[in-house]
């Protein structure tokens, strides 16, 4: 009976560390800004935690994966230009044998849009990669939501 209950305990005890292992190193936020009655900006904030970064929009191919930004089409507005990015580090990553420009710390995508209505939500999604000095998470993808008033 001990020994049931012993085991039984490892594996909860095992399941808890495995969940606490989860990284989540990137945390995006959204805004936007009605510059006048037919146009605004997209605001998209990603605040990586200390150590971790994740790549430019601009990246050559065989590097690691870029960031993309994708936004849902919609009748209610039209996009001006493509997703702007203020300028990246750029170093050469032996592990890619080449330049690639990613961002630390933070890092504010823009993008502009022209309004066909007063109001809407713009939705759409976020692709992106995570690494630090030692190694690099899955590429993910967040989605989101931002409502235009």
């Amino acid at each position: 009976m001990k020994s049931i209950f012993l085991i039984l305990f490892l594996f909860v005890a095992g399941a808890g560390a495995s969940e606490a292992q989860i990284l989540t190193p990137v945390h995006w936020s959204y805004a936007v800004k009605k510059t006048s009655p037919k146009e605004a900006v997209i605001f998209l904030k990603a605040d990586m935690d200390a150590g971790w970064h994740i790549y430019s929009q601009h990246i050559n191919e065989g590097g690691p994966v870029k960031t993309t930004i994708k936004f849902l089409a919609s009748p209610d507005f039209t996009l001006k230009g493509t997703t702007i990015e203020p300028k990246p580090i750029t170093k050469m990553e032996q592990v890619f044998g080449m330049e690639v420009s990613y961002f630390e710390k933070s890092v504010i995508f823009q993008q502009k849009i022209s309004l066909k209505t007063g109001q809407t939500t713009v939705k759409g999604s976020i692709g992106y990669m995570t690494c630090n000095d030692e190694k690099c998470l899955p590429p993910a993808t967040e989605e989101f939501s931002v409502a235009i008033k």
